[in-house]
């Protein structure tokens, strides 16, 4: 493994832990500033909504400058924002905070992604880029508890300082490991949207959207589905989410080496097993021990789709990668957003916290039909190319 795809995992463990851990650090934020706890959870969309502006727009802008120089100032953009959170005085500027540190987000995994790449050889680069985002896998694991334990132990600032000293060393790792790479003369905003022409690009934009979506309409209310469905307590939810974190790492991995080998074969399963595991949530949710199960395998189902997601999209917008890629993270994000607002839609109107696992079912479903799309235009596109020859050999 290329030393520079650790300082990459590290950053991403930084930029993982920033985005979660204010979920179990809402209680005390609210308490600060004198909030009620849903005001608080809009510093979780106003994160959203940065990463979703912030990806394509700071990618594009630095399409000219070399990609070291950008994951670098990246850094310090998000050492900024997570600086400004722990000193915040108000709540605004707490927000003001968590949306400059989510601007450079989508934009540093989609860079990420194509230095990841570059890195290995072609036929291993849906496993580096598996690398770059266990970072944000083992940030599920372990930085979002321990940082939430931080929180509610010395106060909920105490977390951002933490995190940016994180954010210092991985600055440091990528200055030191990551190697120089030339600014691509050729690169320019008209050219990384020139990408977006292609059918296909937006096709595997949509896949990623479709299918966490479905990852997010079960995950958003996975806490009260385990307490008031499963019958778990409140204690045993951070020991959930510590499996379900587990089956992230796993499954991120799995899902990179499967994309190395076949791309969209890979996708086609995936995407199928991720609706097939939430469908059976629906019915598992009821008992404690196959709840449990269950969210290991959904953890792995729904992250083993990232890597070969982010593959796509970079495979399809070949020549000018980075904004495609950037792109794809804002789909992540978008789906996330769709997929919680569709669940709690079901809620509202009384349909349970299990109706978050039909709903996600049949997204992970919608993505595997735009995938069987995709695949099948690759194939007619590959018989027209190749039929001319064939004449020519008769």
């Amino acid at each position: 493994m290329p030393a520079a795809l650790l300082a990459l995992a590290i950053s991403a463990f930084g930029i993982g832990t920033t985005e979660f851990v204010i979920m179990g650090l809402l209680p005390e934020v609210a308490g600060d500033f004198g909030v009620s706890i849903p005001s608080a959870g809009l510093l979780i969309s106003g994160y959203a909504l940065g990463v979703v502006v912030g990806a394509p727009i700071l990618t594009a802008l630095a399409a000219r400058v070399p990609r070291k120089t950008v994951l670098i100032a990246l850094m310090g953009l998000f050492i900024a924002g997570n600086l400004l959170s722990a000193l915040a005085p108000t709540y605004g500027l707490l927000m003001t905070g968590r949306i400059v540190a989510a601007l450079s987000h989508g934009a540093f995994f989609g860079v990420g992604s194509v230095v990841a790449a570059s890195l290995v050889a072609p036929a291993k680069q849906a496993s580096a880029i598996a690398m770059m985002f266990a970072g944000l896998t083992i940030a599920n694991v372990l930085g979002v508890p321990a940082g939430t334990a931080l929180g509610q132990a010395f106060g909920w600032r105490s977390t951002f300082w933490v995190v940016s000293a994180l954010g210092i060393v991985s600055a440091i790792g990528v200055i030191a490991l990551v190697p120089h790479q030339k600014a691509d003369t050729n690169a320019g905003l008209r050219r990384e949207l020139a990408a977006f022409r292609r059918p296909q690009v937006w096709l595997a934009l949509v896949m990623t959207v479709l299918g966490f979506s479905g990852v997010f309409a079960s995950f958003s209310y996975i806490a009260p589905m385990m307490t008031d469905v499963a019958g778990f307590s409140p204690g045993a939810v951070t020991w959930l989410l510590v499996l379900f974190g587990g089956g992230l790492f796993v499954g991120n991995l799995l899902g990179g080496k499967a994309a190395d080998r076949r791309l969209m074969p890979s996708l086609y399963v995936i995407l199928a097993l991720l609706a097939v595991v939430l469908a059976v949530f629906v019915f598992t949710a009821h008992a404690r021990v196959p709840a449990a199960i269950t969210i290991a395998l959904f953890g792995a189902a729904g992250f083993a789709t990232v890597p070969p997601l982010q593959a796509r999209v970079m495979a399809k917008a070949e020549g000018a990668p980075a904004l495609a890629s950037a792109a794809n993270i804002a789909a992540f994000n978008l789906g996330n957003a769709i997929g919680s607002w569709l669940s709690g839609l079901a809620i509202e109107r009384g349909l349970g916290y299990t109706s978050g696992n039909w709903i996600g079912a049949a997204l992970a479903a919608s993505g595997l039909v735009v995938a069987l799309v995709s695949g099948m235009l690759d194939r007619k596109r590959s018989v027209t190319v190749e039929t001319p020859d064939a004449a020519l050999a008769r």
